[in-house]
């Protein structure tokens, strides 16, 4: 059963502290998928997340590098961004599934790309702007799937 949580955010520090409090209380296992145009706050969110598993390390997104791995923190974090993949066959050249059925924590962002191959539970996190809300206005919503 689907459970839908919506969180407005006001500030890049208000998605970042979502982000942390996301991270402390992730799972080894967990899989989060992150969705959202260009400059929505994506890598703000991820590296909230990044915090919140006590990862000290600086967090970009992989764009060209498809996944990056950290391993200091309290749990393995697993960075996909899957934007540039052309084939879904790059996925399993990288060895995905070691990664989504792993020990750690695995974000995708741009997981609508790659949607037949997603596991089955997940958390579905989709970032959007409002202007009409004001310039840093965004809308997370949080469904949790499978």
């Amino acid at each position: 059963m689907e459970q839908i949580q919506i969180i407005e955010s006001f500030s890049p520090e208000e998605t970042l502290e979502l982000g942390r409090t996301m991270g402390r209380n992730a799972c080894p296992g967990d899989v989060y998928t992150l969705i959202g145009d260009l400059g929505v706050g994506k890598t703000v969110f991820t590296q909230g997340i990044a915090e919140g598993l006590e990862i000290d390390e600086a967090i970009c997104s992989p764009t060209f590098t498809i996944v990056q791995v950290y391993e200091e923190g309290r749990m393995p974090f697993y960075h996909f961004d899957v934007y540039r993949i052309g084939d879904i066959e790059e996925m399993d050249e990288i060895g995905y599934e070691d990664y989504f059925y792993g020990e750690g924590l695995c974000m995708i962002e741009w997981a609508n790309l790659i949607e037949e191959i997603l596991p089955s539970n997940r958390k579905e996190i989709t970032i959007e702007k409002d202007l009409e809300k004001g310039f840093d206005y965004r809308r997370i919503t949080i469904k949790e799937i499978g």
